[in-house]
Parts: C-alpha cells; sequence; structure tokens
C-alpha cells in the first residue's frame, strides 16, 4: 500500500455571517485555497488528478457540483475533474479521507481535498426543502420510521443532560477556546495557514486576512447572561457562546503519494497514517467522535497517549466535554489554538480546517501524531490520524 502525504494545507479567513464574504459567491470562496496551493507549491493544474470538495448544503450558488466549478474558477481549465460530496458536517474531512484512501490503493498520485461552506448565501437546512421546519428539526415526512426526531441542539442538550455537564462548565471550555484562538493568533500559528482572500463588498475592494467570528475578549459573566438557544430557561445549557460560530469559508489541502512528492521536490508535511468514520444513535447524534477515535486507533494499535495533539470538533461545547470525560485525555492536548466556538464552523470545510491546523502544529511543534474528530448530524463519526514526516 502506498503512503499519502500532506504536501500542503491551506484555508480562508472565516468570516461571520453577514460579515465580509457576504457579497462573494460560494463558488469563487471555494478556489480561493486552490489558488493558494497552486501558487505555494508551483505546479501546473494538469498534475492535479481530482479535486474532492465537501458541501453541506450543494443547492443553489452551492450547487452543480462546486467541486467541479472551483478548479475552473481558479484558472485550472477544463481539464481537472473534480467531485462534491456530503457527509454533513465531517464532509471536509471525509474528502481528505478518499483522497488519502484513493492515493494509498494507488488509483491516483496527487489530489486536492477540502470543503466550502457558505452559510451567508446559502443558509443552513436549506437543501432539506420541506424535509426540514422552522426550528431546524426534521418533519417525519423524511424519516417516517424513526421513533423520535431531533435536532442537533437538542442532541446536544441531551448528551449535557447525559453526563451531567452544567452550563458553567461548558461555558469555561468556551471561554478557553476563544483565549487559546487569541493568544494563537497574536503568535502567529495560523500566519502560515491562513491565505489572506480578496473581494469586494457592497461594490468596494478589501482583503480579508484574519477570522470574524472570535469574540477574545468572552468571559464567564458575559456567557452567563446569553439566552439559551434549544430548551427554556433552566432546562438547558447551550446558548451561541457555547456552541459553533455560523461563518463562510473554506478549506483544501494537497493529497499525494511519497512517490509523487518526491518527483515534485515537494517536502511533506505529514503523513495519513489511519481513517474511520461510525455510525451512532440519530436521535443523540452527536457521540460519533468517541467510538470513531476508538475505533481508528484500534486499526493502528496505537493508544491515546501516543497522540500529542487533538482536534475535537466544537460544533458544541458538549460533544467536546463528553470526549474528554470518555477517554480520560488532558484538555490540554485539544484544539490547542481554539476551536469552532471561536472561529467557527464553516460546515462543508471545517474537517479540512482541523487536518490543516494539525498539520501545521505537527511542523510547529515538532510533535509526531495527531488525530482529528467530529461529530456528524444524524449519528456519524469521522476520525483520521496523521504523523508529522
Amino acid at each position: 500500500m502506498n503512503d499519502a502525504v500532506i504536501v500542503d494545507a491551506v484555508r480562508t479567513p472565516f468570516g461571520k455571517r453577514d460579515g465580509s464574504f457576504r457579497d462573494t459567491h460560494p463558488q469563487d470562496l471555494a478556489a480561493k485555497p486552490l489558488e493558494a496551493l497552486e501558487e505555494r507549491n508551483g505546479f501546473g493544474p494538469e498534475t492535479v488528478e481530482d479535486v474532492i470538495y465537501g458541501c453541506v448544503t450543494p443547492i443553489d450558488e452551492q450547487g452543480l457540483n462546486i467541486g467541479r466549478i472551483a478548479p475552473m474558477v481558479a484558472g485550472w481549465g477544463d481539464g481537472v475533474p473534480g467531485v462534491q460530496l456530503n457527509r454533513m458536517c465531517g464532509s471536509g474531512q471525509q474528502a481528505v479521507n478518499f483522497a488519502a484512501t484513493n492515493v494509498m490503493a494507488g488509483q491516483h498520485d496527487v489530489l486536492v481535498a477540502g470543503g466550502v461552506e457558505h452559510m451567508t448565501r446559502v443558509p443552513m437546512g436549506s437543501d432539506g426543502a420541506d424535509g426540514v421546519d422552522g426550528d431546524g428539526a426534521v418533519t417525519d415526512t423524511y424519516f417516517e420510521h424513526f421513533d423520535e426526531l431531533t435536532h442537533q441542539g437538542e442532541g446536544a442538550e441531551r448528551i449535557a443532560e447525559n453526563y451531567g455537564f452544567t452550563r458553567r462548565e461548558l461555558d469555561e471550555l468556551a471561554v478557553d477556546s476563544q483565549r487559546r484562538w487569541a493568544e494563537a493568533w497574536e503568535d502567529g500559528r495560523y500566519d502560515d495557514q491562513i491565505v489572506p482572500v480578496e473581494t469586494e463588498l457592497d461594490g468596494d475592494g478589501l482583503t480579508i486576512e484574519q477570522d470574524e467570528h472570535p469574540r477574545p475578549d468572552t468571559d464567564l459573566e458575559t456567557l452567563s447572561t446569553l439566552p439559551l438557544s434549544f430548551r427554556e430557561e433552566g432546562e438547558g445549557v447551550h446558548h451561541p457562546g457555547n456552541a459553533s460560530g455560523i461563518v463562510d469559508g473554506s478549506a483544501a489541502l494537497l493529497i499525494a503519494s511519497e512517490e509523487a512528492a518526491a518527483a515534485h521536490g515537494w517536502e511533506p508535511m505529514a503523513r495519513i497514517v489511519a481513517t474511520e468514520v461510525v455510525g451512532v444513535d440519530p436521535v443523540t447524534m452527536l457521540t460519533g467522535p468517541i467510538p470513531a477515535t476508538e475505533r481508528v486507533l484500534e486499526k493502528t494499535d496505537l493508544e491515546l497517549e501516543d497522540i500529542d495533539r487533538f482536534e475535537v470538533n466544537e460544533a458544541f461545547a458538549s460533544v467536546v466535554a463528553a470526549w474528554l470525560e470518555e477517554t480520560g485525555v488532558s484538555w490540554e492536548r485539544v484544539n490547542v489554538n481554539g476551536g469552532a466556538i471561536a472561529h467557527g464552523h464553516p460546515l462543508g470545510a471545517t474537517g479540512a480546517a482541523l487536518l490543516t491546523k494539525l498539520a501545521h502544529e505537527l511542523e510547529r511543534t515538532g510533535k509526531n501524531r495527531a488525530l482529528s474528530t467530529m461529530c456528524i448530524g444524524f449519528g456519524q463519526g469521522i476520525a483520521t490520524i496523521i504523523e508529522r514526516v
């Protein structure tokens, strides 16, 4: 089996909802990481054998196979194929996993994988037609065989309820996520992975260089005043401050075989060791990172102690807290540069962005291995292990 390596990994800044990207077409946003990868690594577009892009709401401006359209918008001509996939919140990570396994199997040598989500121009859930009600819950028009139908917010509340997490405990995690992002930004840890985006807003040109969603001054007192998002006061624990931000963004990784990397003179950042995907209870739906982590480790005969850095997507604070509770991993090894509570969660792009963070973090610290895992709507989980080359 061939080794699949990460040659480079980039993402755009994440723009807040109705923020600086509100006039930017999703196809243009999707193309930005591709342009950056080409410029940074000096390859001709014909080198790339396929583009695999995640997108969770592939309709309207994100429809018509945005994975195919993005490389054409990036100026790669019509000879580079592309495909869009939807594994909901795990789409960007699944795109990378598919690219890696394709390279491992010897079917291709150079691929680009990532994702995009413009949550301002193509709102979350808008692909559900009448299958999603006003509260974001799936109606029985879609799944009549389910005993109960819930949305992700209710799933997060049930996780908190099952584990006995208090609002203050989850708020403390949220404050730390914001603090960590701010420290990482000030320390320049995002400099090599975030590429500026030149665009227009209200007819004027501007360049976006920094994530717009983080609130570095967030504190426990402020969070304690926010209204709950999914349940009545006193009955729940989640609010906008301890859940992921709705943002616009894209990310992409250049994936290659070791032989192809050497032939092109590329110095790989990391090797993709193993991937996994699991299904879990679709009612609670967000516990997937726990078994996904267990199973990807089993594939490699590795232990949690063998992993230096973790990314556990902060879709909701209770998801991360439950993973920490079950694994016993120290919070000091998890989401060390801040997570989606701070920088946001552009659904189809986040998984690729998390792996981008980890690849750069291994290079920065000289650590050996990292694991990314995400919860996924309707009860799935995904995981990927990488190691520094």
